[in-house]
């Protein structure tokens, strides 16, 4: 599985992603959009603003997190194929 985080080091939810990978043991790439206009302009291509976190799962763009609700657990547990007890 290939899995590329956009991120930025101040962003709440972008670090709760990682630790979620991490903690799952799911290796990732990791893109600092506020280090590097290009990447913030890629996310804007594909998701239409600057939103992070934004996952790269397998060339699937996914936003983990929906404002109000936080990290979307379950849709990312699904969509990176690990059971949720």
């Amino acid at each position: 599985m290939n899995v590329v985080v956009y991120s930025t080091s101040w962003c709440r939810d972008c670090r709760a992603a990682k630790q979620f990978l991490d903690v799952h043991g799911i290796g990732y790439a990791e893109i600092d959009v506020d280090a590097d206009p290009a990447a913030s302009a890629e996310v804007i291509r594909h998701v239409g603003k600057r939103a992070i976190p934004q996952l790269v799962i397998d060339g699937e763009w996914f936003q983990p997190y929906a404002p109000g609700r936080g990290l979307l657990l379950d849709e990312l547990s699904k969509r990176l194929g690990i059971p949720r007890v």
